[in-house]
C-alpha cells in the first residue's frame, strides 16, 4: 500500500478535540465521517451543538479545501469554507487542523480534530 492510500481519509471518523469558535464537549464532541475518491472529499457531521451537517470540497495532497453547512440545535444554520492539514500521527492515526470561516463573517477560527481509533 503506497502513502497516499495509508492516509485516504475514506472511512475515516474524527472527533474534535478544540476549537477557537466554541467549547468542545469532551462527552459529546463534533464527529465528523469522511469519504474521499479521486481528490473528491465529502462528508457530514453531528455533535454537541451541531444537529446535522455536511461538508464538499477538494483533497491535494495532505491539504483539504471544504464549504460546509450546519443546522445548530438552536435552530440557526450556518456554513462557510475551510482549509485543513492532514497530519499523520505516531500511532497511525490521523489529525486534521483546520483554519475556518463563517459566511459573512472575517474572522477565522482554528479546530483541531482526532481521528478515533
Amino acid at each position: 500500500m503506497d502513502d497516499n492510500n495509508l492516509l485516504s481519509l475514506d472511512g475515516r471518523r474524527f472527533v474534535m478535540v478544540s476549537s477557537t469558535a466554541s467549547a468542545v464537549d469532551p462527552d459529546g464532541p463534533t464527529e465528523f465521517a469522511y469519504r474521499e475518491s479521486d481528490g473528491l472529499v465529502w462528508g457530514d457531521y453531528t455533535g454537541d451543538t451541531v444537529v446535522t451537517g455536511r461538508f464538499v470540497g477538494i483533497r491535494d495532497g495532505d491539504r483539504i479545501e471544504l464549504t460546509y453547512v450546519h443546522l445548530l440545535r438552536n435552530g440557526e444554520r450556518a456554513s462557510g469554507r475551510s482549509g485543513s492539514r492532514i497530519e499523520p500521527l505516531a500511532d497511525g492515526r490521523l489529525r486534521l487542523v483546520e483554519e475556518f470561516q463563517f459566511a459573512g463573517e472575517d474572522t477565522v477560527h482554528v479546530s483541531v480534530c482526532a481521528e478515533v481509533a
